[in-house]
């Protein structure tokens, strides 16, 4: 057993740079009653020596329990519970909550219990429409309340924690009774660390002293925007590297919580039918920690809703001796961990939350879930329009997204373009629309606004690009690249992600894409632009309308200029949207789309050819 007297680690007496550590407060309804916070910067490099104000902020020295037990969730995405309709929502948080209770009430002298969440609790149901976008529209965060009442002990921060911005972020944790963690998030003009977060802190429960990292993935985070133009993600190996030997002194296990994905690189399986880049991630961090941990220490993944070690700690997911864990996502598993510190043996399994709405710790439900459902329910069921025809469904959508023309699609570049057309300094000729941001289709008949929601769940504001018609043939070359081929379609899951970021356009541009024998033989041909070729328009400024997420490049969506991912071969290299002039309208892109709804009346469209293809 290591050294339980960490005044050898610890200075009261400040001696240069180095991190800070102090009692933080805990989640009374958690596990863990001692929580103390580690404050530094840990993204330049190493950092040595740690300082305490007082000796109640160093962990006490306490005989450590022998076994931990550790629940943990990632990717919620605010799933908290599940609604369909008139029917009873499915509980999937108050099924946990059924879980881990039992586990608490049930644990041995010698054994203590966390429930953790590797972060992305936020974007994915109507309920963040909560959240809302200012400070006068919040109303509360539902994630952080219901996962607060379920006695979450600590959250690492993800990717779709800054969807609204970071001051909006910063609301939301006045309904957080747990900490947030990241250790390589960095400089935000609202999201202060030592404040609304900690790279990592030590959690004392039970007598053991658990170390938790929090990291985030650097590929997806949305930095740049106007909102926070100074927030940066730096390298999470680099800040692994730097801060964990100093929390391997301070704890007698190490839980890593990587909201950086599954994989290294790129990654297939998860939320992406196809090869997907994730950058630096998990198997490059178990190399980190292989190399440095001197105690018991496991990654609980995140970000690539990877379903791992279902029936068991599968040998392929220990890497460099580090144990990689993940539930996948929305609330379909709770994960659960066992550690002996003695033996340092690990073991890790699934359990699945059932879609079963009469299940679930009612108690909790009623108290905690039913009152947030009740403040956006109004809103959800309130109808905004009229769907017209069979193109619009989610059948027709799944079908056409990846690989062709899509209705649906052409419907919301062209309402688009039609809201912007009032304000002079918003005005755009043309939108751009990829096939991942149409997550479901529409039925013939009413409309709700929830189902509105499910068809474009992400919290985007609308941005302005500025390209020439030469910037234009060029984007549309890129795109024709892109195009889900034939031979393909029968080999993919045309209902997930397939990370190519294939576009979608208004009326007035059309062309054709000729696919050639290979993705890299693919051209764009016959482009016109308001009925006249585009070789006549070359030197034409256009302002073209698109998502947040389109505009920053989209990521591993590779609008980055960076070679195309998803599968395509060859290293081609793709398009940087990011070199374009644009700014941010602070427009809403989905309520911008409901207003026109409202005004119409109808959802109707068509193929109308704007994109044709060869063969």
């Amino acid at each position: 057993m290591p050294d339980r007297d960490l005044t050898r680690v610890i200075a009261l007496t400040p001696d240069g740079p180095g991190a800070r550590i102090r009692r933080i407060a805990a989640n009374p309804d958690g596990s863990a009653r001692n929580l103390y916070g580690l404050d530094g910067d840990f993204t330049a490099g190493p950092v040595t020596r740690v300082f305490a104000t007082t000796p109640d902020d160093i962990p006490p020295a306490r005989p450590p329990a022998r076994r931990l037990r550790v629940f943990h969730v990632n990717d919620m995405h605010t799933h908290i519970c599940d609604l369909a309709g008139d029917a009873p929502p499915v509980q999937r948080l108050a099924q946990m909550v059924e879980r881990v209770n039992a586990a608490r009430s049930a644990a041995a002298p010698d054994e203590a219990v966390l429930f953790l969440s590797a972060g992305d609790d936020h974007t994915g149901t109507v309920l963040d429409e909560l959240v809302g976008w200012t400070a006068s529209d919040f109303t509360l965060d539902p994630g952080y309340r219901a996962l607060s009442a379920a006695g979450l002990d600590v959250a690492a921060i993800g990717n779709h924690e800054f969807d609204r911005g970071a001051a909006q972020l910063t609301l939301g944790l006045r309904d957080a009774a747990f900490p947030l963690l990241s250790a390589n998030v960095h400089s935000s003009a609202h999201l202060i660390p030592g404040q609304h977060y900690f790279p990592a802190l030590i959690a004392e429960v039970n007598g053991l002293r658990v170390g938790i990292i929090g990291l985030t993935t650097r590929v997806e985070t949305r930095v740049g925007q106007a909102s926070d133009p100074t927030l940066q993600v730096a390298s999470p190996v680099a800040a692994l590297t730097n801060i964990l030997p100093l929390v391997d002194q301070l704890a007698d296990v190490v839980i890593v919580l990587s909201h950086c994905g599954y994989g290294d690189g790129s990654h297939l399986s998860g939320k992406a039918a196809v090869a997907r880049d994730i950058g630096e991630a998990d198997f490059a961090l178990a190399e980190t920690a292989g190399r440095l941990a001197s105690k018991p220490t496991v990654i609980i993944g995140a970000h690539t809703h990877t379903r791992l070690n279902e029936h068991g700690l599968d040998p392929q997911n220990i890497r460099h001796g580090i144990p990689i864990t993940q539930a996948e996502a929305n609330g379909k598993f709770l994960g659960e961990i066992g550690i002996d510190t003695a033996t340092g043996r690990i073991t890790a399994r699934l359990h699945a939350i059932p879609d079963d709405p009469t299940l679930g710790d009612k108690t909790f439900a009623d108290t905690h879930i039913a009152p947030i459902i009740a403040q956006v329910t109004r809103r959800m069921q309130d109808v905004i329009g009229t769907a017209v025809g069979q193109d619009l469904t989610w059948q027709a959508n799944r079908r056409d997204r990846y690989c062709r023309e899509c209705a649906l699609a052409n419907f919301m570049n062209d309402a688009l373009v039609s809201e912007l057309a009032a304000c002079d300094e918003n005005r755009a000729e043309l939108a751009f629309l990829n096939g991942g941001s149409i997550l479901s289709g529409l039925s013939p008949g009413p409309v709700s606004f929830g189902q509105w929601f499910d068809v474009m769940p992400y919290s985007d504001e609308v941005f302005i690009v500025e390209a020439s018609g030469a910037d234009l043939y060029a984007i549309l070359q890129s795109n024709a690249r892109r195009l889900l081929r034939a031979e393909e379609i029968g080999q993919t899951d045309l209902g997930g992600f397939v990370a190519r970021g294939f576009l979608h356009t208004s009326g007035a541009l059309r062309y054709r894409i000729a696919p050639g024998a290979t993705a890299a033989e693919a051209r764009a041909t016959d482009i016109t632009l308001f009925g006249q070729p585009i070789a006549v328009q070359l030197d034409r400024r256009l302002p073209i309308a698109m998502t947040t997420y389109l505009a920053l490049g989209s990521f591993g969506e590779r609008w980055t200029g960076d070679p195309l991912s998803g599968g395509i071969p060859g290293d081609l290299p793709g398009y940087d949207l990011r070199k374009l002039p644009r700014r941010n309208t602070g427009l809403i892109y989905r309520n911008l789309l409901v207003d026109h709804i409202r005004r119409h009346g109808r959802i109707a469209a068509r193929c109308d050819g704007r994109l044709t293809l060869d063969g």
